[in-house]
């Protein structure tokens, strides 16, 4: 049976770009399907659709279209008019294909515990292939500080003087929703320890952004507050996870039974690659549906290819995308250390921008070149920087 994708790409291939844009939607609440869309297009027609705050969907130039029309309301016979123009294909084809496009957004609304980027069969590009006019993620460091007894090694608050207060990141939400960009994943240091974590996380849901957290769990343990997070708008979560923490593996039973999409970061050392597959089967009988997975050093570069492999036999995915804990030994530093072309593939300064928390813009966390900074510097500039040669 052909694909959408196939008939999208067989079909759509000739027609021009509509003009790039921002455009949003909200069903009333008496609707059928109450829903929220946020669309944002390209120049070359390639677009990301943002349902519901909490999913970017990532299209190619004709789903991108079928979107345009899906939030603007278009009356669904003049949109199909306009699509069988567009492309020279019957009405019939054109409304087959419409409806499912449809479908399959109706059906993402629904869903719950969905992953915060999804592609579905919508012809995803080659990430990080094609010039964009803003990043798809900020990834925001609230705060460098870190619990009580951690090593101060795993936060570089050498690096700051001061925090922004609320009302400076709430103008960085602003301008990054002005700009387009619909992700943000709040980090640190621990973020939790900001006491004005759960109303930032509510101001970038009324906006309309994909809000993540990042956090090493322990104060999620206490129910009430993660309640608090969870009622917020938080679309998803990645602890960073220590095995050897008590209060870790009590952070993983309380979440996983809640709502939200939920990664757990695991971070391949010396002490724990002996065991490593053990920790993996043991968060696979707590219910863990996803992993991120780093090493410390290219010495152990095999064992967290062999790590991945065994997570792929349990069937658990594993997230790559997403950013990891801070720590001078943490294996960001892989990255940093690769070629130009191998850092464009992975998508810092590119679908990905680092904010730390004196509001200073780096390509990704533990970058040394500051592009700039959020509250004084303007963002024209900064986005140039961060794609001009990389440091």
């Amino acid at each position: 049976m052909t694909s959408i994708r196939e008939v999208i790409r067989r079909r759509f291939s000739q027609a021009t770009p509509l003009p790039a844009g921002i455009f949003q939607y909200q069903a009333p609440p008496d609707a059928d399907f109450p829903y929220r869309l946020h669309l944002r297009l390209e120049s070359d027609g390639n677009g990301i659709l943002i349902v519901n705050a909490a999913t970017v969907l990532h299209l190619n130039q004709t789903a991108a279209e079928f979107a345009y029309h899906l939030v603007n309301q278009t009356d669904q016979e003049t949109a199909i008019q306009r699509v069988s123009s567009r492309y020279k294909i019957s009405k019939d084809r054109a409304r087959k294909d419409f409806e499912d496009f449809q479908e399959r957004i109706f059906t993402l609304v629904n869903l719950p515990d969905l992953d915060p980027n999804t592609y579905l069969d919508f012809g995803r590009e080659t990430p990080y292939s094609k010039e964009i006019s803003a990043p798809y993620r900020l990834d925001c460091a609230l705060t460098y500080q870190l619990p009580e007894g951690v090593d101060p090694a795993f936060a570089p608050s050498r690096r700051v003087e001061r925090e922004l207060s609320t009302d400076e990141w709430k103008s960085i939400l602003d301008k990054a929703w002005e700009a387009g960009i619909p992700h943000i994943v709040f980090t640190g240091g621990e973020p939790t320890l900001r006491a004005d974590l759960p109303e930032l996380i509510a101001y970038a849901e009324n906006i309309g952004q994909v809000t993540g957290l990042l956090s090493d769990g322990r104060n999620l343990v206490d129910i009430d507050y993660f309640h608090k997070l969870l009622q917020t708008g938080l679309d998803h979560l990645m602890i960073t996870f220590n095995p050897q923490d008590d209060l870790a593996w009590k952070a993983i039973e309380t979440v996983l039974p809640e709502d939200i999409f939920t990664t757990v970061h695991l971070t391949i050392t010396p002490e724990n690659s002996s065991t490593i597959f053990d920790l993996i089967d043991k968060l696979d009988d707590f219910g863990v549906t996803s992993l991120s997975l780093s090493n410390i050093g290219s010495n152990l570069d095999i064992i967290m290819e062999e790590a991945r492999n065994h997570a792929a036999e349990l069937d658990i995915p594993i997230e790559w995308d997403l950013p990891v804990p801070y720590s001078e030994r943490n294996p960001v530093s892989l990255e940093i250390e690769s070629t130009d072309e191998d850092l464009q593939l992975s998508g810092a300064g590119r679908a990905w921008l680092y904010i730390e928390p004196d509001g200073d813009v780096l390509r990704e966390q533990g970058r040394v070149t500051v592009l700039g900074n959020a509250i004084t510097g303007n963002w024209a500039d900064i986005w140039r920087k961060a794609n001009q040669k990389n440091d």
